[in-house]
């Protein structure tokens, strides 16, 4: 690959993983390893919650009704911060949906592209995937299943697998 960009990577958790699920947390990591995360205040038509998968990010629907943001907030941050950007997502086809539905019902215009991690991820970086991943996981002491944590296990671990031994940023 010998490409030294980092990638700024996107993690969302959602109420759900089917039809009518919508973003309730949305982290991101930056290229200089900066990272940030939002949680979203449901609109009221959004009311699909999955209580299993309430369980794997451990965000229960008072918290995010409570602690959230508004989601016009969140979408002008996002573009604000991303604004002519490519990001990358491990799960481009579940974050690009509920990118979608958030910007869609705050009615504003996504500033940024999404595209799939696997477009800048070579053969020999996804061999050794798994294993990297699981040690950054133990190493970093972060919580799998919380947006800006599995964006920061992402990057660190796509940055780890790169063949030309670049270190990662501190996580």
């Amino acid at each position: 690959m010998g490409d030294t960009h980092i990638p700024v990577i996107i993690d969302i958790e959602a109420s759900g993983s089917g039809e009518g699920s919508y973003p309730i947390e949305i982290g991101l990591v930056m290229e200089d390893g900066a990272a940030h995360c939002y949680l979203v205040q449901p609109y009221s038509d959004w009311t699909l919650w999955d209580k299993e998968t309430e369980k794997l990010h451990r965000l229960t629907r008072e918290t995010v009704e409570r602690f959230g943001m508004d989601g016009a907030y969140v979408a002008r941050q996002l573009n604000k911060l991303l604004e002519g950007k490519t990001i990358y997502s491990e799960s481009w086809d579940l974050d690009h949906a509920w990118l979608n539905c958030l910007f869609e019902r705050a009615g504003i215009a996504q500033k940024f592209e999404l595209q799939h991690l696997s477009i800048i991820t070579s053969e020999e970086q996804l061999m050794a995937w798994d294993t990297v991943r699981d040690q950054v996981i133990e190493e970093s002491g972060l919580k799998r299943h919380r947006a800006s944590a599995d964006a920061r296990i992402t990057q660190t671990t796509w940055q780890q697998t790169q063949s030309d031994g670049r270190s990662a940023v501190n996580i």
